[in-house]
């Protein structure tokens, strides 16, 4: 039987507002659960938290876990 990975998990920081985006972009910010700048989430590191922030990268930024 295969050992389970160990949980990595990332941390995503709202750096600047979503009002000026369009609804698409304030509807990921919603779904990370973010809601004001500089609030920091902890989220499980998967292709689609990645792909979250890849859709609005300059709204967030990720801070890794390196241990």
């Amino acid at each position: 039987m295969a050992t389970k990975k160990e949980n990595t998990t990332i941390k995503v920081k709202q750096i600047k507002s979503g009002i000026g985006g369009n609804c698409s972009q304030r509807g990921t910010l919603k779904a990370l659960g973010l809601r004001r700048i500089g609030q920091v989430v902890e989220k499980e590191d998967r292709p689609e938290i990645r792909g979250m922030v890849d859709s609005i990268p300059h709204l967030v930024t990720i801070i890794e876990e390196g241990e």
